[in-house]
């Protein structure tokens, strides 16, 4: 199969399989005698796994190890369960903190009683008064207070 029918059957972007590839976790296809790529159903079904783990937001490390049970099926699966439990911790503190996140946006928003014109906006003068202290930076699950 070429990589166009293996995006259209997996949809996933053809720079999202090559991407993969890069990073070890689809191994590289065959080539055809023009030089395209062409993958096998073994191929196709790792990529199906790939994208339910990505789906679940499993980290392409955490995928990484998953796939290397895919690979040694006699290999005992509680190292599987570990993966999977820390992955449910990381899950868990990311919805702390954007319940927390939540709280926050709806405290801000609740400044705002009588909406008017911009330059008396509570809500941007709140933003602005915060702005000089403490920031958060919230990105790929990660809590990081920074003073500036």
């Amino acid at each position: 199969m070429r990589i166009g029918e293996v995006a259209t059957l997996t949809e996933t972007p053809v720079d999202t399989i090559r991407y993969y590839e890069r990073q070890g976790l689809l191994p590289a296809p065959a080539r055809t005698g023009s030089n395209y790529r062409s993958y096998s159903d073994a191929q196709v079904q790792r990529l199906h796994f790939i994208r339910r783990c990505r789906n679940l937001d499993v980290s392409l490390a955490e995928i990484r190890s998953l796939l290397v049970f895919c690979d040694q099926p006699q290999r005992h699966c509680h190292d599987v369960n570990a993966v999977l439990d820390e992955h449910i911790r990381h899950v868990d503190q990311r919805i702390e903190e954007l319940t927390q996140l939540a709280r926050e946006l709806k405290q801000l928003r609740a400044v705002c009683r009588a909406p008017g014109r911009a330059e008396h906006c509570r809500i941007l003068t709140t933003l602005r008064s915060d702005a000089g202290g403490t920031t958060r930076t919230r990105r790929a699950g990660h809590t990081a207070n920074t003073t500036g």
